[in-house]
């Protein structure tokens, strides 16, 4: 019998870089990384930069439970927030900004960044776009790719739980996930097809690396893959939450679905495995109207309103919730049920302020030191 998938967790997130006065995105990385060497050292943070340079990445560690991933995606938060304070920046934890235009941003100069730039042209400046990633330590391949399979269904009611992308170059685009839009122009990007074997994944690899198409498999960027270089599976459907205890709960519901896949599995059952373009009307589903829409159920084959598919999948998944041991991380889930994602708090914030972007800014950037 195979053990148990280790259930690691790593949480990456991408920051915008914002001026505090103006409220603009502001290009600083690399001054950002030049001038703090040692304090990335000390800190044990190791910043990245991004496609553009209004733009910082930063990940935590690998992590053996979610009490720990909260533990560092915190100290994560107070250490960048920190650091771009003392050099006159603010950070803001969402998937666009509200009002800066991508044509003003300069392109990080790296030749990997410079890289991407020439062979995505306008797409790869255009993708002005932050995201989370999150990680979930799977050692065995077959499971990985099955379980990977199955997941997809459930990402698109994640995404319309992590919405925090609704305004693009100052307008209301009416999508409560405007950088899900973004970023589904790139090549290898949204959902996939489904993989019978480890070695059916691979042959597409191959084939793409061998036709020139792609140098490696770090160039498939769909919403969830196996990664190319950690035995993890990798969850990338996520707009970036506003407040890390929204991040933290999404972690742990994935945490849970792959422990509830691999109960399945040990029963020797299984998800139904669903077609791709089914789960693409839901995903088109939760961009537009994050949890205020509905989704549907294949199975019933019948519309629903998205907070109870979501209430749904937790009864679904509650048995694994509780070995785990991580309610209290998930628990605030139930208040984004109730009283919506970052879009929606954003959105009435410019509701509020007839329609000052600059306050919805000033309130990100609040939102972003929550908790810290």
């Amino acid at each position: 019998m195979i053990e148990r998938p280790s259930l690691t967790l790593g949480i990456e997130e991408e920051y915008q870089i914002v001026d505090p006065e103006t409220r603009e995105l502001r290009a600083y990385i690399t001054e950002l990384m030049d001038m703090n060497e040692m304090v990335l050292v000390e800190h044990e943070h190791e910043i990245k930069p991004e496609l553009h340079q209004s733009m910082v990445e930063l990940g935590t560690p690998v992590c053996q439970t979610v009490a720990e991933a909260k533990e560092q995606l915190l100290e994560q938060r107070r250490f960048i927030c920190d650091l771009a304070e003392r050099n006159g920046v603010a950070i803001v934890a969402a998937s666009t900004h509200p009002f800066s235009s991508w044509a003003q941003q300069p392109v990080t100069p790296f030749p990997r960044y410079l890289g991407v730039l020439e062979e995505m042209q306008m797409l790869a400046q255009r993708l002005l776009i932050f995201g989370m990633h999150v990680h979930i330590g799977i050692e065995d391949r077959a499971f990985a790719i099955d379980a990977m399979n199955v997941v997809r269904y459930m990402l698109p009611h994640i995404l319309a739980l992590s919405t925090s992308s609704p305004f693009w170059i100052g307008r209301n685009t009416g999508l409560k996930s405007y950088r899900a839009n973004i970023f589904s122009d790139f090549p290898r990007s949204s959902i996939q097809d489904v993989f019978r074997t480890p070695a059916d994944y691979d042959a597409l690899i191959n084939s793409l690396v061998n036709t020139g198409c792609i140098p490696d498999a770090s160039k498939i960027w769909w919403d969830v893959r196996p990664h190319h270089t950690y035995p993890t599976l990798e969850f990338r459907i996520c707009d970036i939450c506003t407040r890390a205890e929204e991040a933290v709960a999404i972690a742990a519901l994935f945490q849970a679905i792959v422990l509830w896949l691999w109960n399945l599995r040990r029963r020797n059952i299984t998800f139904r495995v669903y077609r791709r373009e089914l789960i693409l009307e839901n995903k088109w589903r939760a961009m537009r109207y994050g949890l205020d829409g509905k989704m549907i159920d294949f199975g019933r084959n019948a519309e629903a309103p998205t907070r109870q598919l979501i209430r749904e999948l937790l009864e679904l998944i509650a048995e694994e919730i509780d070995e785990l041991g991580t309610a209290q991380y998930i628990k605030p889930i139930e208040n984004m049920l109730y009283n919506g994602t970052s879009a929606d708090r954003q959105l009435r914030v410019a509701d509020a302020t007839d329609g000052d972007l600059k306050a919805v800014v000033d309130h990100l950037i609040a939102e972003t030191r929550e908790g810290l």
